[in-house]
C-alpha cells in the first residue's frame, strides 16, 4: 500500500522528456525547459541572457545581432543535456519517495 501511494507520488511529480523537448523546441531560447527540469537559477540566467541580447539587438539596429550565437549554442547543448537533468531529477524523486538513501 505504501508502495502503490510512493509510486502514484512518483508518476505525479517525475519529469517528461517529451515536454522538456518540446520546451526546449519553442521556448529553449528563454529556459523554459530549465524551468520544467527543476533548474530555476539558469532558466533565469538563460531567460535574462535572452533579453539583453534582444534588447541590445534592437538598441543597436542589429549591429549585436550576433550575441544571438551565445544564446543560440547553450540552446543547442541543451538539447544533449536534457536526459540526463531529467534523470537526475527523476532520480532525487525516486530517492526521497522510496527511500533509497
Amino acid at each position: 500500500m505504501v508502495m502503490d501511494r510512493a509510486s502514484a507520488q512518483y508518476d505525479i511529480e517525475k519529469k517528461s522528456l517529451i515536454v522538456a523537448y518540446l520546451l526546449w523546441a519553442f521556448l529553449g531560447y528563454v529556459g523554459a525547459h530549465r524551468f520544467y527540469l527543476g533548474r530555476p537559477f539558469s532558466g533565469l540566467i538563460m531567460l535574462s541572457l535572452s533579453g539583453l541580447v534582444l534588447l541590445l539587438t534592437f538598441v543597436s539596429f542589429g549591429v549585436l545581432s550576433f550575441l544571438w550565437v551565445l544564446v543560440a549554442i547553450w540552446w543547442f547543448i541543451d538539447a544533449l543535456l536534457i536526459p540526463s537533468i531529467a534523470a537526475r531529477h527523476n532520480g532525487v524523486i525516486a530517492d526521497r519517495l522510496f527511500g533509497r538513501r
